[in-house]
């Protein structure tokens, strides 16, 4: 697939739940590196959307307050906690560029790469950037045996050829999104659309990225209750793979 050289809209919108301590940081970040990427004629407009996943801080309002402030940034509301695969969803439907990036609100690593991403796409023809950490250290132990573990899986399971593949660094045209269709509702969703993009034959190109660990809050992708929701939503998701076809260029 050949894609046009410049990107007409950019979307780039991040999933929240209680991240008072980091939405605007965040929404400042990826202002700053998409009106540069403006300036230098990667991109030709952008759109920022925040996913508020039923927030119980203060996170609503000063999503609402940027929104007011700037037409480009979009804020969606959830009325019920859907969990990361929900909020993910709700990104995915409701972006409207022909690029789509999404990310953490933590900022696990620096907006810097987007424009690094963006090259990546064009000039290797690629369907999908998948970013990677080179330095997990940081998280400690625990983490890093969980995620070893959980990509080892992965990729025994479903042949994935994708390191990583929970970290939240996708930058996805939108023929994958529209062909691919992830429906969990839990973290696995980002495994799950990176499956399903390879089982239909899409080109994904990775990168690797310095990481920069939560400062604040606390992550809750290693917690019991979101470990067998993933492993339930790995079984179904093989039941279902074994009639997929790849999608015709």
């Amino acid at each position: 697939m050949n894609g046009p050289a410049k990107v007409e809209l950019l979307s780039v919108f991040f999933p929240m739940w209680n991240e008072e301590d980091y939405v605007e940081r965040a929404v400042r970040a990826a202002e700053e590196e998409c009106q540069r990427l403006v300036d230098v004629g990667e991109i030709a407009a952008y759109e920022l959307l925040i996913i508020d996943d039923c927030s119980t801080d203060r996170t609503p309002e000063i999503a609402d307050a940027l929104a007011a402030a700037d037409s480009r940034i979009r804020v969606v509301h959830h009325a019920v906690n859907r969990g990361l695969g929900g909020s993910i969803k709700t990104g995915f439907e409701s972006v409207r560029g022909d690029v789509v990036l999404y990310t953490d609100a933590d900022l696990p690593f620096e907006m810097l790469e987007l424009r690094r991403a963006l090259r990546v796409l064009r000039h290797y023809e690629a369907d999908m950037v998948s970013a990677y950490r080179l330095d997990r250290t940081g998280e400690g132990p625990r983490r890093a045996i969980y995620s070893f573990v959980y990509n080892s899986m992965v990729q025994l399971t479903f042949g994935t050829r994708v390191r990583d593949i929970n970290f939240a660094f996708k930058l996805i045209r939108r023929h994958v999104l529209e062909a691919a269709r992830p429906v969990s509702e839990g973290s696995f969703i980002d495994a799950e659309l990176v499956i399903r993009a390879q089982k239909l034959g899409f080109h994904i190109v990775q990168i690797g990225v310095d990481y920069f660990p939560r400062s604040r809050g606390v992550s809750t992708l290693s917690s019991p209750a979101v470990i067998r929701r993933m492993l339930k939503e790995m079984r179904e998701l093989r039941a279902e793979l074994a009639g997929l076809a790849p999608a015709a260029k």
